[in-house]
């Protein structure tokens, strides 16, 4: 009778491993095929000649690839233009993200109406965003240069092109993934925010505090390790994250919005050059292990400072 009682945890436990495993394996079949192969394939490929055009005939053709792309005019001027896309968007959605957190730290009402039109952009495809955007920035029928012509500011015969002249291309691309990652900021921030204990307001008040000091005394130290994360995972994404580009401009004018991502996409959709952009990606790749890392020991210091 012990030996079967025994025994009836030890069939629920492997009856246990069967259901997860059943469960996790479509997942698991399906990232290492769609992520984890494509990125090990490209390892090899980033060396090898490797065209479209010519599928049988891919030597291997050494560090070619890389001397090719590093001489290449489009991949120098993605650099300077990856930056500016990285900082000013991440100044941008963390300036106005905080702000809008802030409102949303007390009840008031319609609280829930508010929240729902700041995090409704984060529902929707960065792509489609691109394409509303685009059709905002329309120089001929956009709603931007429609309200600016109303005003005055824009002569009729010269609207502005927002997105075919290299004076505003940048900036006009920079301003709507501001718009589109706002959400994020928000939603990060507001969710720390409600972990600051009121006590400490309370308190702060009673001693005198003004509110710009209940600020930097209070609010910013406890939220300072979501903060930080929440700036380099954003980092990150931002940094890959060529779907509003490319739905914008595909890089253009000139190249004066092209950064590195959306570069390898031109590489492979129109240069059909397969192993110019397995370098590319692998470069790519190189740069993202050196956010991550980053983010990991960042990470595990905030979880150290909190025990």
């Amino acid at each position: 009778m012990s030996d079967i009682k025994k025994a009836k945890p030890s069939g629920l436990l492997k009856h246990d491993r069967a259901f997860i495993f059943w469960m996790l394996a479509p997942s698991v079949v399906l990232v290492s095929v769609f992520t984890y192969y494509p990125v090990l394939r490209g390892i090899p490929m980033a060396f090898q000649q490797y065209s479209l055009w010519d599928l049988h005939n891919t030597p291997f053709v050494g560090f070619a690839n890389f001397r090719n792309l590093f001489s290449r005019p489009d991949f120098t001027l993605s650099l300077p233009n990856t930056l500016q896309w990285v900082v000013f968007s991440l100044l941008g959605q963390l300036a106005i993200g905080f702000t809008l957190a802030m409102f949303l730290r007390k009840p008031f009402r319609g609280r829930g109406l508010y929240q729902g039109a700041v995090f409704f952009p984060w529902a929707v495809s960065g792509f489609l965003i691109g394409i509303l955007w685009r059709w905002l920035y329309n120089g001929s029928y956009g709603v931007l240069n429609d309200i600016l012509i109303r005003l005055g500011i824009v002569d009729i015969a010269n609207p502005i092109g927002f997105l075919s002249d290299r004076q505003y291309a940048m900036g006009a691309v920079i301003v709507a993934n501001i718009w589109y990652g706002i959400a994020f900021f928000a939603i990060m921030i507001q969710a720390a925010l409600q972990g600051v204990p009121e006590e400490l307001y309370e308190a702060a008040e009673v001693d005198g505090a003004s509110k710009i000091q209940q600020f930097f005394n209070i609010t910013l130290p406890f939220i300072a390790p979501v903060l930080s994360l929440t700036v380099l995972l954003r980092c990150i994404w931002i940094f890959n994250f060529a779907d509003m580009i490319y739905a914008l401009t595909r890089g253009g004018p000139g190249g004066a919005t092209e950064i590195m991502t959306s570069l390898q996409l031109n590489l492979v959709m129109f240069g059909n050059d397969y192993g110019l952009a397995a370098a590319m990606g692998l470069i790519l790749t190189i740069v993202m292990a050196a956010f991550t890392t980053v983010y990991l020991f960042v990470t595990r210091r905030a979880r150290a400072q909190e025990v």
